[in-house]
């Protein structure tokens, strides 16, 4: 699990999720209100709605970033898991969905995201 989030809350906007997005090579940001998950945005979901990272032309970024808002893009009621949620549960979870990271919510805060990468990387390290 990661626990140093990176996230956004619905009032924060596209160009900043894509900012956070290239600065911090994720492809996840929960969205939060004080502390509270909210949703989620992929960086995919940027993909799907631009075409910002094919052309490299700032000018359609502009147009469809200042069309969508993030609570119109993002998740509203992702799957989460608590802080005891074994990797098997995680692992089975992220095997039958399409969606690739679950928040780890704990009292109603969210404290932590696993991503299929991390679950990777956790695989490797026992192999």
């Amino acid at each position: 699990m990661t626990r140093e989030l990176v996230a956004l809350t619905p009032k924060d906007s596209l160009y900043e999720a894509e900012k956070l997005f290239k600065k911090h090579h994720i492809r996840h940001l929960p969205i939060v209100e004080d502390k509270k998950l909210v949703g989620v945005v992929s960086y995919s979901d940027l993909l799907k709605i631009s075409y910002a990272d094919v052309t490299e032309e700032n000018d359609i970024e502009a147009v469809v970033y200042d069309m969508y808002t993030i609570p119109q893009l993002m998740a509203k009621s992702p799957v989460i898991v608590g802080p005891d949620a074994t990797i098997k549960e995680v692992t089975e979870t992220l095997s039958k969905v399409t969606f690739h990271s679950i928040p780890v919510v704990k009292d109603e805060e969210l404290v932590g995201i696993v991503t299929t990468t991390d679950l990777l990387k956790y695989f490797i390290d026992q192999y």
